[in-house]
């Protein structure tokens, strides 16, 4: 493996760790949903690293014959688009449960919110 095809790895493992770090230091909901945001995106990194090939084209087969050039796997770029819908998805249900919270506790510091320990 070249240093470059090992690329889209180590970004998507440091957006991973930087993002860990943010949701660990969180003192604010809002803030831990970013967080898990940004953690959503290592995973779109990782996914196009793994789909990514040198040289290679999109895979329409009307304008060449089977093996004559490499063409890029279509279904790693379907499942970056599934994965961006879900998290988009994820965030908003998460950012309406932090309203809901605000509204009913007054607070969106997780240590102040006594009332949800059990």
């Amino acid at each position: 493996m070249e240093p470059l095809e090992s690329l889209p790895f180590l970004a998507a493992g440091w957006v991973l760790l930087v993002a860990l770090y943010g949701l660990v230091t969180s003192r604010h909901l809002i803030h831990a949903v970013g967080c898990l945001a940004v953690a959503q995106t290592s995973t779109y990194l990782l996914l196009l690293g793994v789909g990514y090939r040198r040289g290679a084209t999109a895979p329409v087969y009307s304008d060449l014959t089977p093996g004559s050039r490499p063409v890029v796997d279509p279904v790693v770029q379907a499942l970056t688009l599934t994965d961006i819908v879900v998290g988009a998805t994820v965030t908003a249900l998460l950012l309406a449960l932090t309203l809901q919270i605000r509204k009913r506790h007054g607070t969106v510091d997780p240590r102040a919110l006594t009332a949800l320990r059990g």
